[in-house]
């Protein structure tokens, strides 16, 4: 979250030096600029809020990946800025150790449940897939020359959701030896929030940027667990 907050002001800064800029070019040419592009983004993801008790189950990084469609529209009175928005998908994938998170449970809370002392699967992970529609106020420093331009943009996206699941690989017993080497997905999205709105951000250089996001909306619905708020640190491949 903190990185996130940084990039902000990373953009806010770059907006205010512009501001101050006395000379600006009367005409620019924008011909060679891209009207549509496609934006790829891949990265490590968190869960805020999570408990102690998920938390010691995390098992190394976990990783997401959004790819968008996205179009750019430049300000006639300031073509440095532009707004840019599309359609895409955005995934997550959590990994856990010794652990189980019972979607298709028939409770009225999403059970997490330790798996230290029990058989458990070697490869956890829990999925999460959006259709998205993402919305940004850009900065381009360049825009004649967009792909050697520092580049900036905040924004935000709003998905509904697609799909969850677990995934797990390969069940051990409590003492680690296989039991069965067979794949268990289970799919069920009764604990999910349908709608997530995140805030986003990213900054950087020509086609590549960091960029964060943060959940505004919980991950799970009102009373069915913790307070969890996924957010999203990565590279980023955009033409604009």
């Amino acid at each position: 979250m903190k990185k996130i907050v940084l990039v902000c002001i990373a953009f806010a800064s770059v907006i205010a030096v512009s501001a101050q800029e006395k000379k600006t070019k009367s005409k620019v040419d924008l011909a060679n600029r891209a009207g549509d592009h496609l934006m790829v983004q891949l990265s490590t993801d968190y869960w805020a809020g999570m408990p102690d008790s998920i938390k010691d189950h995390k098992k190394g990084l976990s990783r997401g990946a959004n790819i968008y469609v996205m179009m750019d529209k430049p300000f006639k009175n300031n073509p440095r800025f532009s707004a840019g928005f599309g359609i895409g998908f955005g995934t997550s994938n959590m990994y856990f150790k010794n652990y189980s998170i019972n979607v298709k449970s028939t409770a009225t809370k999403l059970p997490f449940t330790s798996l230290d002392s029990a058989d458990h699967f070697k490869k956890y992970k829990l999925t999460t897939a959006y259709l998205e529609i993402p919305v940004e106020l850009r900065f381009t420093d360049n825009p004649e020359n967009p792909k050697k331009s520092i580049k900036a943009a905040i924004g935000v996206k709003v998905g509904t959701l697609l799909n969850v699941h677990t995934k797990g690989k390969t069940l051990l017993n409590k003492s680690g030896g296989t039991v069965n080497s067979y794949t268990e997905k289970e799919s069920n999205k009764r604990f999910f929030n349908s709608t997530r709105i995140a805030a986003t951000a990213r900054i950087g250089m020509g086609n590549f940027s960091l960029f964060g996001s943060y959940q505004i909306t919980g991950l799970l619905k009102d009373g069915v667990g913790p307070d969890i708020k996924p957010f999203q640190i990565g590279i980023c491949l955009s033409g604009l």
